[in-house]
């Protein structure tokens, strides 16, 4: 549970590295759903939003087929960087380790 009282989770490579992570949920319950849509929403290549900061970063945000934001990157200094974010989330989501943050 976060400092603001809200349950959070980050999706994690093998490595141990965040790659990923969730939005705030007021309820353990909510955050839990949002573990399975992460992983159900990775299969979909519509699911990822690629995103650009004001200074030229780019990030990407993934949404559950409601449309509501589940999940966001790091920012990237490289389009290619966050791509291939993107591809480490498609791989490694139904696998992957989470733990709640």
């Amino acid at each position: 549970m976060g400092k603001d009282g809200q349950y959070y989770f980050a999706l994690t490579a093998k490595n141990g590295q965040v790659i990923l992570a969730s939005e705030g949920y007021k309820a353990k319950e909510g955050c839990e759903n949002g573990i399975e849509s992460v992983k159900h929403a990775s299969m979909e290549e519509k699911s990822f939003v690629r995103k650009t900061t004001t200074d030229g970063q780019t990030y990407f945000t993934i949404r559950a087929s409601n449309g509501q934001a589940i999940g966001k990157s790091e920012t990237y200094k490289t389009k290619e960087s966050m791509e291939n974010g993107i591809r480490s989330v498609k791989t490694n989501a139904p696998v992957a380790g989470i733990h709640y943050m």
